[in-house]
């Protein structure tokens, strides 16, 4: 089914006599929890057409990354019990009426607070009861679908949703059209600080401050062509036992940073070492592979970096399309599959490359690396990644809201 690719023109209930009120529903992981925040900034940031005055209330549980990221951002937590789906038949799906019960009357209450002009859901076991007490109370619902393959709470909203806003257009997930309800491709709302450095590489000089600044942060060379290597704030075993091997046969003239995951570090330094000892790599290899085991600031790696090997789970690959990055993309192998889908688009175009993770060998990352040390074939792989991105997706999503809201009733 085609989708539109961007929302309509701001059409602001916050300009009436009352501002527009939100209920916004995810939690549980980043992936849910970071662009809830993001969407929620804009739908007050008069600079995306937003109201200062807008009332946000989130709903997420008290155990997730919610808990400390909404407060943190300014905004008040309404709590409803954690519900997860059974995938399969047994005690806990015969358990699952009566706690989705309980839940689904939080979340009424919830609604009932905050006097909800709108419901937006983010996916994810808080948004299944936020879609039901929204169908309950008449209220409008919005869903931001994040993956390429949808989740099963989006699937269930999706039946009645007003607006369904997609961040990559080939998902097969869509508003009842028969209902009146519009399907909009908005890419996925970006964290403040990547939004803010997609921003800055919008001009060379923007990008080359940014890229200093990065550099001298993470105590690079910002001369050097840059490869960022990261698995997430877990790291991924795969990844760095194929970078271990790899290291001796990259080119010359480049540079890895590479974020190995929290207190997995020790095993690629110790590699790096047993490189440089035997001769089997470049005296110099140690000045040019900087090894790290987490970083907070990703933005400051991503302002470096010329080429990334990563997962390419939703958020990732979004950053990465928004920011023109080329990619070697290794999807993570669990799940069902949705990682080597999110980076379809991005690969068809020619701005990544896709290898499966058991399939990821050391001729991978050296061919990959061979095409970062050129130039030319560098810039038209950033250009191609850069195709297929969106740097506003927090911005459409927010005005999507606010025209449903407005168009209430």
């Amino acid at each position: 089914m085609p989708h539109d690719t961007t929302a309509t023109g701001p059409l602001s209930a916050a300009e009436g006599p009352a501002p527009l009120r939100v209920l916004l529903a995810g939690g549980g992981t980043a992936g849910h929890v970071n662009p809830l925040l993001a969407t929620a900034a804009a739908l007050r940031d008069p600079a995306t057409g937003g109201d200062p005055r807008t009332a946000v209330l989130v709903l997420g549980t008290a155990v997730g990354l919610e808990a400390q990221l909404v407060p943190q951002a300014g905004h008040e937590l309404a709590l409803v019990p954690r519900v997860p789906m059974p995938r399969r038949p047994g005690l806990e799906l015969l358990r699952l009426p009566g706690r989705l019960a309980g839940a689904v009357r939080a979340a009424s209450t919830a609604v009932e607070q905050v006097g909800a002009d709108v419901v937006v859901g983010f996916g994810g076991y808080v948004s299944t009861p936020a879609y039901l007490a929204a169908r309950r109370a008449g209220v409008p619902v919005v869903i931001h679908e994040q993956n390429a393959r949808p989740g099963l709470a989006n699937r269930l909203g999706a039946r009645w949703a007003a607006a369904v806003a997609l961040t990559f257009a080939s998902t097969p997930l869509a508003a009842p059209a028969r209902r009146g309800g519009r399907t909009v491709t908005t890419g996925l709302p970006l964290r403040p600080a990547v939004a803010g450095l997609v921003a800055r590489r919008a001009t060379q000089e923007g990008a080359r401050a940014a890229r200093a600044e990065g550099a001298a942060a993470l105590g690079l060379d910002p001369a050097l062509p840059t490869l960022l290597v990261t698995g997430g704030s877990l790291g991924a075993l795969r990844l760095n036992e194929v970078m271990a091997r790899a290291m001796e046969g990259l080119p010359k003239d480049l540079q890895v940073l590479h974020l190995t995951g929290k207190g997995k570090d020790a095993p690629v330094r110790a590699a790096l070492e047993r490189a440089v000892a035997s001769g089997r790599a470049a005296a110099d290899l140690p000045g040019r592979y900087h090894v790290m085991d987490y970083l907070t600031a990703m933005e400051q790696a991503y302002a470096c970096a010329d080429g990334v090997i990563c997962r390419s789970g939703a958020g990732t690959v979004a950053e990465l399309t928004a920011l023109g990055l080329p990619a070697l993309y290794v999807p993570l192998p669990v799940g069902n599959g949705e990682q080597r889908l999110n980076a379809a688009d991005c690969v068809a175009a020619g701005g990544g490359l896709l290898v499966a993770d058991a399939d990821l060998c050391d001729s991978d990352v050296t061919g990959f690396t061979a095409l970062l040390a050129d130039p030319a074939r560098r810039r038209a792989m950033s250009e191609a990644a850069a195709s297929t991105g969106v740097r506003d997706g927090a911005a459409r999503l927010a005005d999507l809201i606010r025209t449903v809201a407005a168009h209430r009733g």
